[in-house]
């Protein structure tokens, strides 16, 4: 059964400085990454070989410098540009990317707010 292949990275957590309000872009605060990448895994499967799948410290370094880097103002947007570079610089057919922000700046009590997107390769926002 093909396509159903996937690697998990899981609660990815960086400090960064991504937000509408301008206290968001100078204090900062915690974000947390889930991505899952689709990509055919029999041939790593079988080969025991890390050249044969997506070597996923590799894609945790570029996940980091995304988060870590230029600010953002929306989750959305965030969550575009991560799914942009890892889908252009790994061979995984498709992803979903789900950017969290535990802390996000809402009058009330709550776990999380999220934003969940699922792109394919060649696929543009």
């Amino acid at each position: 059964m093909l396509g159903h292949d996937v690697i998990h990275l899981r609660g990815l957590e960086f400090y960064a400085y991504h937000g509408a309000l301008p206290e968001e872009q100078v204090l900062g605060q915690r974000f947390l990454i889930d991505m899952d990448l689709f990509f055919d895994l029999s041939k790593a499967g079988s080969s025991d070989q890390v050249e044969d799948t997506i070597h996923y410290g590799e894609v945790y370094q570029v996940i980091k410098a995304c988060v870590t880097g230029d600010s953002h103002q929306l989750l959305e947007h965030l969550a575009e540009d991560l799914a942009q570079r890892v889908l252009g610089q790994f061979a995984c057919t498709s992803l979903r990317v789900e950017v969290h922000k535990p802390q996000a700046p809402i009058p009330g009590i709550f776990r999380d707010v999220s934003v969940e997107i699922w792109r394919e390769v060649g696929e543009q926002a």
